[in-house]
């Protein structure tokens, strides 16, 4: 069964860490680069945002996915397995899949990651998980709006 307190608890933590995000946008590439604190909280607050998001999608799946949808193979498919679910633009959730890569180079350093990369990352986040918060807000009140069916 969908659980809508354990979606907007981890909706409102992705929020507080955009909040937190929005301290390093205007943030010059320089300024950031060159503070490992700095850089650190960049990086580190842009991979838990993904892995709550993650972290719903692997609940709505297997909530709502159905026998027909099989078990993501990896993160990037826990977004684009929702395309058909009517949470999400299927536009937006293509693009929205490609965070779960850079969630992985953040977290397993498979190589030296480009710290351009992540800087330019850092708006684009905001915007993105921000309309991914909000999609799955309208999502959530449409279902929990619905009168629930009685057993005689």
């Amino acid at each position: 069964m969908l659980d809508p307190i354990f979606i907007r608890r981890k909706i409102g933590l992705i929020q507080e860490d955009l909040q937190h995000l929005e301290l390093f946008r205007d943030l010059t590439f320089a300024k950031a680069a060159e503070d490992w604190t700095v850089w650190n909280a960049i990086e580190w607050t842009l991979a838990k945002i993904i892995g709550r998001a993650i972290d719903i999608n692997r609940h709505i799946l297997a909530e709502l996915g159905g026998k027909e949808i099989h078990p993501p193979k990896d993160y990037t498919d826990t977004f684009l397995f929702l395309k058909n679910m009517s949470i999400f633009p299927e536009e937006f959730i293509t693009e929205i899949a490609k965070s779960a890569g850079f969630r992985n180079r953040i977290i397993h350093e498979y190589n030296e990651i480009d710290k351009n990369l992540v800087y330019n990352t850092i708006g684009d986040a905001i915007e993105q998980y921000a309309q991914y918060c909000a999609y799955l807000l309208a999502f959530l009140d449409t279902i929990t709006s619905k009168p629930q069916e009685r057993n005689p």
